[in-house]
């Protein structure tokens, strides 16, 4: 069975109430499920891993490597724009990476167009909401079958 990491960064803990505007309506767990229900769909499984602190998700990248984890959909937020220690974790793992956003970064403030995580992950996909994460899921196995 494919191995999926999902991470999310900070403030996604909020989604359902944080600006439905840019985020929607969806919670965290409606994003959750809908990325296991599409690797569900598959034979895939997803584990989910949502945190404020940057080192816990350094730390769990760095597991990554080893642990068995097949590729990685990583929501970072906020750390998407700044955070060079998860850009470095990112770049170790050789695995098929995915980054997502829920709103389309590139259509707001400025600041939300850089990415210093984009050089090292394989693809990106940002504003199609909730319906990103299966999208990514589907990215994620379509990279794995190139690499085969």
């Amino acid at each position: 069975m494919v191995r999926i990491l999902l991470l999310h960064g900070p403030n996604l803990s909020q989604l359902g109430t944080r600006d439905p505007a840019h985020y929607g309506t969806a919670t965290l767990d409606d994003v959750v499920r809908a990325a296991r229900q599409e690797a569900l769909d598959v034979g895939a499984s997803v584990e989910h891993l949502q945190t404020e602190l940057e080192g816990e998700l350094v730390t769990r990248l760095h597991a990554a490597r080893t642990d068995g984890t097949d590729a990685v959909i990583v929501n970072a937020g906020a750390w998407t724009h700044y955070s060079y220690a998860i850009r470095d974790a990112l770049e170790l793992l050789e695995v098929p990476k995915v980054e997502l956003h829920l709103s389309h970064v590139h259509a707001r403030e400025p600041f939300r167009a850089t990415s210093v995580i984009a050089a090292v992950c394989d693809g990106s996909i940002a504003g199609f909401g909730i319906d990103g994460y299966p999208l990514a899921v589907r990215a994620t196995l379509a990279l794995l079958t190139r690499r085969a």
